[in-house]
């Protein structure tokens, strides 16, 4: 069973409970290693104050003590340039109050590139924490070639090495046994840098010591050193934690500028001549390799054309997939929340309490349960890929294109799995490092056509276009028309905020291709349990708490009428007129909204409520667009969820219920006049109101969820407020337009 403590909370840690840090290069097995360790028994959630994915789990040593692991951002070297290897200094130097100081390291090697992932390990060694060297991946290094020899790296080191082939199950055992040795003792200094350097160093770490009693002094000193131009807001910003002798440090970078001494670049080449010494005596050249696995399907996965028309393959497999193969376990949910509303409406007396349960409640946590089987679909696809090495390529074939506009090449994921649900999609922004491709894709992301916006398609696309000899490729055309014209706008609105509003020196993609490797299916599903976790605790509850309050908009105040039934009123005519509102937010289908509808005084009832009342006020506001206040009142009830719109069309024109009422909510849209005469819903106000829902930040559950990713009601506010003044400028030109042009 999961081990559940806060995500801030260092209560639960005593101090016979050791802390190792998992630190690593990106794609070394960091994580991999991690979950191997720790099974189900960790916590994930993001650092306090930045948009950093942190991971605390538990495993428990050979003599049954209860061993806690921090799963550190990846990270090249411990003088950070991104904002998650600042934090993966800072939990290994202990600035971070919300996250306990380390006892020990793991520091995970990839076997396959030793030079440049020791680099990390040499500067980790430096903070004089005891450390244990896992070399991963020894399986993949043994078929290139590479022949290591552990323990002659061991001993050119100086602290325990490891050798493991996780996906074979092997070192595991060693490493439970390595980080249970109770008398793990650091190591001092192998190699020394140039004489300037090594007194630099001693007089910041001396004043460090002495000043602040930093345990880790030396490291951080030398850390100092490299930091140059304090003031600019890029450095500033990643080092405000970190104590600083100003003074020492700017004395010594300006000696070593007026002796034309390149520091930096001494200290890069001391740490990779100590490299190569070791390497001379662990690493041998085996028999000759042909060209390796990945370098041939390389040849074909990262071609311009090829690669291209696979990638686009692979996207509309998952395309495909989350559309039609989620829909049946969707529909188990569906189904199951049915009955349970079913059974508690039964069960409870007709009132305000069952109304609550069932409208409220139940149709609230099912309004989110149902999109899981997508959510789960997704994270598979994007484990898969992560796993097996196929994202790398993905992201580097096509960052060429989308930083043209703004975007990043791992910005593509994520937008195409908001044809499923904005909230995944901007969750899965999380894979994308550059913080400013990352923003510009959540402003954008809900503007990809989701599923919940098919019913509302649906519903004025019938409407709009009669039946005839070529109606199915009209609507077939319009339905495309709609996907395509929020993508477009997607790459236009990125390239506006690339020059206006988000502005930065672009960065390339610079990214290491990892070996291709059959994913692990621990792992796979490993993650599909995490996100499911994190998407029904965190957007789950968030739509929950909004569903409540629009049952409450669309349900009071009530009629005077209902508030005192008639004398001769029976019990059962009492229970239909007092029946919970059928305009709550639970997303319908556009079958079910026709095939069952509101009574009279249910109509009557959502007119007079709040949702109501502000359909009334803002008909003159939507008049433009074509719209009417009962128009206006689904626009309302639809920012639960934009599907809400056609139940509310339902009950508004009495669709369904009863015998003598069977006239379908497409014709009862079809008949409805204005107050002139004038038909509502004419082709030029379908199509005015299909293009607003394009734009449209309709669902607002999507508000809290960019609040959580950008840790600003800045950006989130921003979103709500630029896309629902496009979606009124687009529906006004189309109408408006349409008018001049003299269509109906």
């Amino acid at each position: 069973m999961a081990t559940v403590v806060s995500e801030t909370s260092t209560a639960s840690v005593t101090p016979a409970m050791l802390t190792y840090a998992v630190v690593g290069n990106p794609n070394c097995g960091k994580t991999t290693l991690f979950n191997a360790l720790t099974g189900l028994r960790q916590k994930v959630a993001n650092y306090p104050g930045v948009t950093v994915e942190k991971k605390v789990g538990w495993c428990y040593s050979q003599h049954g003590k209860k061993i806690q692991l921090i799963d550190l951002p990846g990270t090249y070297s411990l003088s950070p340039r991104s904002r998650d290897e600042s934090i993966a200094r800072d939990v290994l130097f202990g600035l971070r109050a919300d996250t306990p100081a380390p006892d020990r390291v793991i520091c995970v090697v990839d076997a396959c590139d030793l030079q440049r992932n020791l680099y990390l390990a040499l500067q980790v060694l430096e903070l004089g924490l005891p450390t244990i060297v896992v070399l991963t991946m020894m399986d993949l290094a043994k078929s290139a070639g590479h022949v290591i020899d552990v323990k002659a790296l061991q001993v050119e080191l100086g602290v325990p090495v490891v050798a493991c082939a996780l996906r074979d199950g092997v070192g595991l055992l060693e490493l439970k046994l390595a980080i249970s040795v109770a008398d793990l003792k650091p190591v001092a200094r192998r190699w020394r840098y140039a004489e300037p350097i090594e007194a630099a160093v001693a007089e910041i770490h001396e004043k460090l010591e002495t000043d602040q009693g930093r345990t880790h002094a030396w490291a951080e000193a030398e850390t100092l050193l490299q930091l140059t131009d304090f003031g600019k807001e890029e450095v500033a910003h990643l080092d405000t934690n970190l104590p600083m002798d100003r003074a020492a440090v700017t004395r010594w970078q300006k000696k070593f500028e007026h002796d034309q001494f390149d520091w930096r670049r001494s200290i890069v080449e001391s740490r990779y001549d100590f490299t190569a010494k070791m390497l001379d005596e662990a690493l041998h050249a085996g028999p000759p390799q042909s060209k390796n696995f990945s370098d041939r399907v390389d040849e074909v996965l990262t071609h311009p054309v090829f690669g291209t028309l696979f990638m686009v393959a692979i996207m509309a497999l998952v395309f495909y997939t989350i559309f039609t193969l989620a829909a049946y376990p969707m529909g188990l949910i569906e189904g199951g929340f049915g009955l349970l509303s079913e059974w508690v409406g039964k069960t409870l007396p007709a009132g305000e309490l069952s109304s609550l349960i069932v409208d409220g409640v139940i149709a609230g946590v099912g309004g989110v349960v149902i999109f899981l089987p997508q959510i789960l679909l997704l994270f598979f696809f994007i484990s898969v890929m992560e796993e097996s090495g196929y994202l790398a390529r993905m992201a580097l074939l096509l960052d060429r294109v989308m930083s043209k506009v703004g975007l990043h090449g791992r910005s593509f994921l994520p937008l195409l799995s908001g044809y499923a649900c904005a909230i995944p999609g901007i969750m899965a922004t999380r894979t994308i490092e550059n913080e400013r491709g990352r923003l510009i894709t959540i402003l954008v992301t809900p503007w990809m056509s989701c599923s919940a916006r098919l019913p509302v398609y649906l519903l004025l696309i019938a409407a709009m276009v009669p039946a005839g000899p070529h109606s199915d490729w009209i609507k077939t055309g319009l339905m495309m028309g709609m996907y395509a014209l929020g993508t477009s706008f997607v790459f236009l609105f990125a390239w506006i905020f690339k020059k206006t509003l988000i502005k930065g020196e672009q960065s390339s993609l610079v990214m290491e291709l990892p070996t291709y490797r059959a994913p692990m299916l621990r792992a796979v599903l490993g993650v599909m349990w995490e996100r499911a976790v994190l998407f029904l605790k965190k957007a789950g509850t968030i739509i929950l708490a909004i569903s409540i309050v629009l049952w409450f908009l669309t349900t009071y105040p009530k009629p005077p009428e209902m508030m005192a039934p008639k004398a001769d009123t029976t019990p059962t005519e009492m229970a239909r007129v007092m029946a919970p509102a059928e305009g709550s937010p639970v997303a319908q289908k556009l079958d079910d909204a026709i095939a069952s509808g509101p009574t009279d005084e249910k109509g009557e009832a959502l007119a007079y409520s709040y949702a109501g009342r502000a359909g009334k006020w803002m008909e003159p506001l939507i008049a433009p667009l074509g719209f009417d206040w009962k128009i206006g009142i689904g626009l309302v009830t639809s920012f639960a969820a934009r599907e809400v719109f056609v139940g509310t069309m339902s009950i508004i024109h009495n669709v369904g219920d009863g015998e003598d009422n069977q006239q379908s909510l497409v014709d009862a849209l079809r008949s409805d006049k204005r107050e002139d005469g004038s038909p509502v819903f004419t082709p030029l106000t379908c199509l005015s109101l299909m293009v607003f829902y394009v734009f449209a930040l309709q669902c607002l559950s999507t508000i809290p969820v960019t609040w959580r990713e950008t840790n600003s009601w800045k950006w989130a506010l921003f979103q709500l407020g630029y896309m629902t003044a496009v979606a009124y400028g687009m529906s006004f030109l189309v109408y408006q337009g349409g008018r001049l042009l003299g269509f109906s």
